[in-house]
């Protein structure tokens, strides 16, 4: 049963405490004007939270922590931009450049900073979805509800008075005199690291972004140099916040629309940003977010209008320009890809990333050549190893369809090497390998694959070809029956293939459905044409 009500008359914290002492699974969604936070229970314990307008800052954590390097989240996010359905974190990890207890140290860090901002609205309202929970592939975690109140407590108090010092996140500080060369005076972590930041042009929000310390820390760290006598205020920077607009209806869609979506709230989040769209249709960040909503559920032809309405707009960013050649990219348009990449080029996309992205749609469109050159230069301008996974999955592709096994074979141990369990590389480093006709350690390779996470599809179809070549009928159609559940949309040659096993055991019906689907997917399949001429011909047993 869902539970709603008035922050002004229940206390939020009270709340939670019901739904932890409860053990209740759901969704707490907090309203307070044009703010929007949500709270994801899970018998009991805190999972996952957010808020509109505080970005998830994972990676400038990390790097501002020094878990990672600049150099290293860049890689990263480059990797992410061609898995959209990969979180940030989970690409790190991947890559080797933190571990599982890092992450979860950090994202719990961010969810527990939501909650206690949340547990300092007063007025507004709440809702509980019960059984809602974050969208598949979520980074949760599982927090203890009663720690979370007791601290959230204490820090609700600790504001009440630093923000009599600290009223708004947009102020500026400065140093009056440095405590470093006093005697007797012992400063905290926090104080000692944002020492630096205070030159009288930072404001307190971007100091926060700087240090990569959580909001109270930096508050608190500032309230006690004031109280001491070695801060002063300089001033107040106005803020920009163009996404809560003017008020307007529109507005009101567009960031009810951001709030959905940083939920994982997608189809909401459409319906909303589509609303915005209505009032006005010149709402680029509205259109951003359709289209990658679009691009996450293969939507390529809807995220094409949008991207392209972007892309002609007065100021396309790079980051457009790149989805763009994406969604191009998916739909086999791939000189349109080509230069949408040249326009990323232009207005700012870093170079390397260019090169990687050209390089893959030169190997789509048949151009292993100007593949391998433009993989080669992606190389050269990244300068040391590791390079991205996505380099040695594509340029041992490229090489072996040059017909240059032997360098194919030594790009992919490399990746390997430095990716022991990317799935893309251990599927394409096992299609050479049984190119070359050593089908077991092809066979080691995609199982390899199909036991990471994400599966690469193309594992349990490339295992289900083997299978079904050498007459295992019941293990081609597991694997095949697996890969359509991953990726619907893989191709037609697996229903075709599934549509003769079903033949074989004399379900008509399904084998008819499946050869059908896979028209739908090449119309200029004849094999599937003549199958299906020869069904409609063939007397019923």
């Amino acid at each position: 049963m869902a539970i709603e009500g008035s922050l002004a008359d229940v206390n939020l914290a009270d709340i939670c405490q019901l739904l932890a002492m409860g053990g209740k699974t759901g969704c707490l969604t907090v309203t307070d004007r044009s703010n929007f936070g949500y709270v994801y229970f899970e018998g009991g314990k805190v999972t996952y939270a957010s808020i509109l307008n505080r970005p998830d800052r994972l990676g400038e954590l990390l790097v501002r922590n020094q878990v990672i390097d600049r150099d290293e989240l860049s890689q990263a996010m480059e990797a992410q931009a061609h898995q959209p359905g990969k979180r940030l974190g989970q690409v790190l990890v991947s890559r080797g450049a933190l571990t599982e207890e890092e992450l979860n140290r950090f994202i719990t860090v961010q969810i527990e900073e939501a909650v206690y901002h949340l547990f300092a609205w007063s007025q507004g309202s709440f809702h509980f979805d019960p059984e809602q929970k974050p969208e598949a592939g979520a980074l949760k975690v599982s927090i203890n509800a009663e720690s979370l109140l007791l601290e959230g407590a204490r820090r609700v108090d600790e504001w009440s008075l630093i923000e009599k010092k600290i009223p708004s996140m947009d102020l500026i500080f400065s140093l009056e005199r440095d405590p470093r060369g006093a005697e007797d005076v012992e400063l905290t972590e926090e104080q000692k690291k944002i020492l630096p930041l205070l030159d009288g042009q930072r404001t307190v929000r971007e100091i926060v972004a700087e240090s990569g310390l959580v909001e109270f820390d930096v508050a608190k760290a500032i309230f006690g140099l004031l109280q001491a006598g070695y801060a002063q205020g300089a001033g107040r920077k106005t803020p920009s916040r163009p996404d809560e607009g003017d008020g307007s209806p529109h507005h009101q869609h567009l960031n009810l629309g951001l709030a959905f979506y940083r939920a994982g709230m997608f189809e909401d989040a459409e319906r909303e940003l589509m609303a915005a769209l209505d009032g006005e249709e010149e709402l680029p960040e509205a259109r951003r977010r359709l289209a990658l909503i679009c691009m996450r559920d293969g939507r390529s032809e809807e995220a094409l209008e949008h991207l392209v309405t972007l892309a002609q707009g007065r100021s396309p960013t790079a980051g457009t320009l790149q989805n763009l050649a994406l969604v191009l990219e998916d739909l086999g348009r791939w000189d349109e890809a080509l230069q949408a990449l040249d326009r990323a080029r232009n207005v700012g996309a870093e170079n390397k990333a260019v090169l990687l992205s050209q390089g893959i749609v030169h190997l789509k469109a048949g151009r292993p050549d100007a593949a391998r050159e433009h993989l080669e230069r992606y190389r050269r301008r990244s300068g040391r190893a590791p390079f991205s996974p996505l380099y040695y999955a594509f340029r041992l592709l490229a090489e072996a369809t040059s017909g240059r096994t032997d360098a194919a074979l030594s790009v992919g141990r490399e990746g390997l090497a430095h990716y022991p369990g990317e799935g893309a590389i251990l599927v394409n480093l096992g299609v050479v390998l049984e190119r070359r006709g050593e089908t077991e350690a092809a066979e080691a390779l995609y199982l390899r694959a199909v036991s990471e996470s994400p599966t690469p599809p193309q594992a349990h179809k490339n295992l289900g070809d083997l299978a079904y070549r050498r007459g295992d009928q019941a293990g081609a159609r597991a694997h095949y029956e697996r890969a359509i559940r991953l990726d619907p949309k893989l191709g037609d040659d697996i229903y075709l293939k599934l549509g003769n096993l079903a033949y074989k055991d004399g379900d008509r019906d399904w084998a008819l459905g499946l050869w059908q689907r896979a028209l739908e997917l090449n119309p200029g399949n004849e094999v599937v044409r003549t199958n299906l001429e020869l069904l409609a011909t063939a007397p019923e047993s």
